[in-house]
């Protein structure tokens, strides 16, 4: 058997990757013959898994499949200390009610894509709580300033003058070393973390293991069309998100995010992604088949056509369903705040942005006026972006 024989079943579960350290590395893992330890790190910074992390779930899945044991290892730790990765402040640290809140929602989520018996659930904080000062610093010992300093968002914050704190270059340190804790053998995760998984090749070798190879996955671009996927951001399709608004999402996409979500997202032909990308299918469908697409995936077929009906009386016809929840109010109102009151906009600032944005409407009929006031019985339908919607009556 030459080398290419031999890297063919590396290369077939790197397939889709952008960049696999490397592929030689991994084939001679799976010539180990045993199951290979995937290491997967997520901080629990918000409650909701998004369609961007679905890229790296289903490579993951991938391995699964193959016969491989994941390690979904929740960062409930580091979490304490704040992912600068991308950042260009210090990120707020979470407390540990946050922490323990959004990680039993991330294990929910994420099993709608991995396969629960091949998935080892860990906590970085088995170990890190128990290491000790003394530890830590030898541990640190392994991994210059120098090296630390390479990283992309560290220079750009040091050219800026922004502060940059000494427990941010250990986060760096302590992901690698969550590597050395569980005996990778690969590690998995977006392109924004390759430095800190190089990290954890550096620090197995400093501790006699075989270096875990690093398989980076694509960052999907959010909803805006320019950052990427982010519930920070605003600009992502949740997984448990309901079909409707799941289905809403995506319609609300740029032209231009079609065919990276066609290629990115789902089992489109090359044929089928050639016709997006030439215009071939009306951009109108392409969104639609797209949004069908991912709505069954997570919903079933059922709820992708209830999802498709009310975004074409809602939005195409400019219907409002029967089923709109119905308040009451007893007299006028300020608009700014019956939109508090409805809890469609969190603050009266945010909802004079939106009426000053045109995204405020009632009964049809767009208000920019901030001082406009709701007259029950007069007005009937309070509507606040794409998704917002109630039927106010006396």
């Amino acid at each position: 058997m030459n080398e290419n024989q031999a890297n063919e079943p590396a290369a077939a579960l790197a397939k889709g990757s952008v960049e696999t350290i490397s592929v030689a590395e991994l084939a001679a893992k799976l010539a180990l013959g045993r199951p290979l330890r995937i290491k997967l790190g997520m901080d629990p910074t918000a409650p909701d898994l998004h369609l961007g992390h679905s890229l790296t779930l289903k490579k993951l899945r991938d391995f699964q499949d193959a016969g491989h044991t994941v390690i979904f290892l929740v960062g409930d730790f580091t979490a304490m200390i704040g992912d600068p990765t991308g950042r260009s402040e210090t990120r707020k640290p979470l407390s540990r009610e946050q922490i323990e809140r959004n990680a039993e929602t991330y294990r929910a989520q994420a099993f709608k894509i991995l396969d629960r018996e091949r998935t080892e659930v860990r906590f970085n904080s088995e170990w890190m709580n128990e290491l000790g000062v003394r530890r830590l610093i030898e541990i640190a010992a392994k991994v210059s300033v120098a090296r630390l300093l390479e990283r992309d968002d560290f220079e750009q914050r040091l050219e800026a003058q922004e502060p940059l704190f000494l427990h941010e270059l250990l986060y760096p340190v302590i992901q690698g070393y969550d590597s050395v804790a569980l005996e990778a053998d690969l590690e998995i995760g977006g392109t924004d973390q390759k430095f800190n998984m190089l990290v954890g090749r550096e620090l197995q070798r400093h501790f006699g293991q075989m270096p875990q190879a690093v398989m980076t996955m694509p960052l999907l671009e959010g909803l805006d069309g320019v950052r990427k996927m982010s519930k920070s951001y605003g600009n992502y399709v949740g997984l448990t998100d309901k079909p409707e608004d799941m289905y809403g999402k995506l319609m609300s996409a740029p032209d231009k995010l079609m065919v990276r979500y066609y290629e990115l997202l789902t089992k489109a032909t090359r044929d089928e992604i050639a016709a997006v990308k030439s215009g071939g299918t009306h951009p109108m469908e392409a969104k639609k088949r797209l949004a069908r697409t991912i709505v069954t995936e997570y919903h079933g077929a059922p709820a992708a056509d209830r999802a498709e009906q009310y975004f074409e009386s809602k939005h195409q016809r400019r219907e409002i369903p029967a089923s709109t929840q119905v308040y009451r109010i007893a007299e006028d109102l300020w608009i700014c705040e019956l939109m508090k009151q409805l809890q469609f906009t969190p603050s009266t600032s945010e909802a004079r942005r939106l009426v000053s944005q045109g995204a405020v409407r009632v009964d049809g009929r767009t208000i920019t006026d901030v001082n406009f006031r709701f007259v029950p019985g007069e007005h009937k339908v309070l509507e606040v972006g794409k998704r917002r919607v109630a039927r106010i009556e006396p």
